[in-house]
């Protein structure tokens, strides 16, 4: 019997939090000698922490050991989140695909940040598995955190949507097989070759529905 399911990313495409990420950063490498520029923050969107840990070590010129550089960004990413900035559409869209599929969550968020979110949305009741890309050996772009959350659901890639805002979430997604619904990200949007791999682009999340993930799922088994 057809089971089909939805895996989402989290930051940029429930929530507005890459924003958050960014002027963390930003003031952290100002704060601690380094030197930020403008492609830095595009540059880290879907990176393990250690990943972007190391970044800013090595390109933003931040002296301090890529561990404190993760502990200190990840409290402050927490502690900016007292009120989540939760994007249109999402609560509802998780009440409409959760009543026809399983959930997941494959998100680069550090696993302490993701699960500060979803204590504070409510929203933990949805996924079968939440994947950090800090469980696995290669953040996104990488298939890494979504052949995870695969395995954790008992899902097949040939089955399954995921839910993306960025070029390198879209290519993770796709490399693990899965069809994509790309949702572009309004301050980072993914280039035109990413967005290529997707099986449907909408503008919002109002228009993802359970018709949408059966329609995008399909194409993707004809290609």
């Amino acid at each position: 019997m057809e089971r089909l399911s939805v895996i989402f990313d989290l930051d940029g495409t429930l929530v507005e939090t890459e924003q958050v990420w960014r002027d963390v950063r930003r003031e952290f490498v100002a704060t601690h000698g380094g030197r930020w520029n403008d492609s830095a923050a595009a540059a880290m969107i879907g990176m393990r922490t250690s990943e972007w840990a190391d970044y800013i070590h090595a390109e933003l010129g931040v002296a301090m050991p890529p561990g404190q550089i993760a502990e200190a960004v990840v409290a402050g990413v927490i502690a900016r989140l007292q009120n989540v900035p939760i994007l249109p559409g999402a609560p509802g869209a998780l009440e409409r695909l959760a009543a026809a599929f399983p959930l997941g969550l494959a998100t680069a968020a550090s696993l302490p940040v993701a699960t500060a979110i979803l204590e504070k949305t409510g929203w933990r009741r949805f996924f079968e598995a939440v994947v950090s890309a800090d469980g696995v050996k290669r953040g996104k772009p990488a298939p890494d955190v979504y052949q995870r959350a695969l395995h954790l659901m008992g899902a097949e890639p040939g089955q399954t949507a995921a839910v993306e805002d960025s070029a390198n979430g879209i290519r993770s997604a796709h490399a693990a097989g899965l069809a994509v619904i790309a949702i572009p990200n309004r301050e980072f949007p993914p280039d035109a070759g990413s967005l290529a791999l997707a099986s449907r682009v909408i503008p919002n999340l109002d228009g993802l529905d359970v018709a949408l993930v059966r329609e995008a799922v399909g194409q993707g088994r004809s290609c």
